[in-house]
């Protein structure tokens, strides 16, 4: 069984910084895409940012020159760093792979971003 664990989230002021981080395990297999997805209180999931295997990123336009993802694929780990955080990027904050086609997620870290 496929589990992804986030860490890493918390309260931070504006302008601030945060790292997460996701580590998938109960696989023997690399993740073809992992990313990061945020959600809003009664809003659906919304992509932040996702990299292959290969290295190649997408971002969210919301997020481009702020935040930064990358992966160490010996570790099956996705990490995303967010630089200059608004109170708008306050959020929970899914981590996602993709495995032979299947997505899997963790269950959310929580980034809150308020003086």
């Amino acid at each position: 069984q496929v589990q992804l664990v986030e860490s890493g989230g918390g309260l931070v002021q504006p302008g601030g910084s945060l790292s997460l981080s996701c580590a998938a395990s109960g696989t023997i297999f690399r993740s073809n895409v992992m990313g990061w997805y945020r959600q809003y209180p009664g809003k659906e999931r919304e992509l932040v940012a996702t990299i292959i295997s290969g290295g190649s990123t997408n971002y969210a336009d919301s997020v481009k020159g702020r935040f930064t993802i990358s992966r160490d694929n010996a570790k099956n780990t996705v990490y995303l760093q967010m630089n200059s955080l608004k109170p708008e990027d306050t959020a929970v904050y899914y981590c996602m792979s993709t495995i032979f086609g299947m997505n899997y997620w963790g269950k959310g870290t929580l980034v809150t971003v308020s003086a």
